[in-house]
């Protein structure tokens, strides 16, 4: 089945502004078009109020920018962990997206821009996306949310980030997540299942980049079966937070994806996973640009409502 005709057209863009592959960039030039495609965005969704802060974190200070619909207050908060290999992504590259979210879900979106490899390398984004977990929960108020319904979520790397530190919420008796928004997650380390095999060479995001990624981000073979880099090495996933797992049919991790949404599901895990047709990796964050990013986003605020019209948590 071919690329939607949008997804194509946006591919072959693609193709003609690439030099080449992702890791033949090196990191400083795939971070410069990065910030090229982001500046390319249509412009975002006016909200109540965009604030950027910064709140503690392990090793230093973490640059947070929080989205406000509305002057309510003790609204559900969103915390959003952008995508990038862990080594290339920005607040401004979501900045589109985290605006639609907020408007859409009617929630208090934390994105949170967390350390980078390979200056800094794994465990330190996972640390920081921990510490960014405990402040909104430790000080919602501040933001206008509410404690008792916090739901985490990012794409790629950063749907990696949702997943790991839902598991150490859980193993550290941490703060309660009412849903997990996993975007096509990284949750384990090259894995040769089909969609590895049939679209390594898909656009944007090849075989290759993905193994480049990883290589920037752990610091040794070791890491790959560390559960906080990849999450289906947890020996049990039961427990964890509802998830919505999203998938993109033209992507070389759609089955790492899918697989730990079935995982999840084996182990009691309320769990809803939905493959979008007919479009490549990336394409959740690309807003007013396809029309499966229009779909996908609508089914995230639907699930994040879902979510927060849940029985509340404890604050």
């Amino acid at each position: 089945m071919p690329l939607d005709p949008d997804a194509q057209a946006l591919a072959e863009a693609l193709d003609a502004l690439l030099p080449g592959p992702l890791h033949s960039l090196g990191v400083d030039g795939a971070r410069a078009l990065a910030e090229q495609l982001g500046e390319q965005s249509p412009p975002p969704p006016p909200l109540h109020l965009v604030e950027q802060r910064t709140i503690p974190g392990p090793a230093g200070e973490i640059p947070i920018r929080v989205y406000r619909p509305s002057p309510e207050t003790d609204l559900p908060v969103l915390l959003y962990f952008h995508g990038g290999g862990w080594t290339i992504g920005t607040l401004d590259g979501v900045e589109t997206l985290c605006r639609t979210l907020s408007e859409k879900a009617h929630c208090v979106v934390v994105s949170v821009d967390y350390r980078l490899a390979p200056e800094h390398k794994f465990p330190a984004a996972v640390e920081d996306c921990y510490a960014a977990l405990e402040w909104v929960a430790a000080h919602a108020g501040e933001i206008g949310a509410d404690a008792g319904r916090i739901a985490v979520g990012g794409d790629s790397a950063g749907g990696n980030l949702s997943a790991s530190i839902s598991i150490l919420a859980r193993d550290r008796n941490g703060p309660q997540i009412a849903l997990q928004l996993l975007v096509y997650p990284a949750t384990e380390y090259a894995v040769e299942r089909a969609s590895w095999r049939e679209h390594a060479t898909a656009s944007l995001l090849t075989a290759e980049d993905v193994l480049w990624f990883w290589g920037h981000y752990l610091r040794d073979e070791a890491d790959r079966s560390d559960p906080r880099a990849t999450p289906s090495n947890a020996p049990s996933l039961a427990g964890l937070p509802p998830a919505f797992v999203l998938t993109a049919e033209y992507d070389p991790i759609r089955d790492d994806g899918e697989q730990y949404a079935q995982r999840l599901r084996e182990a009691g895990v309320p769990v809803i996973a939905k493959r979008y047709p007919r479009v490549f990796h990336g394409f959740f964050t690309m807003v007013g640009l396809l029309g499966k990013t229009k779909e996908a986003l609508e089914d995230a605020a639907a699930r994040l409502n879902d979510a927060f019209a849940r029985p509340r948590a404890e604050g």
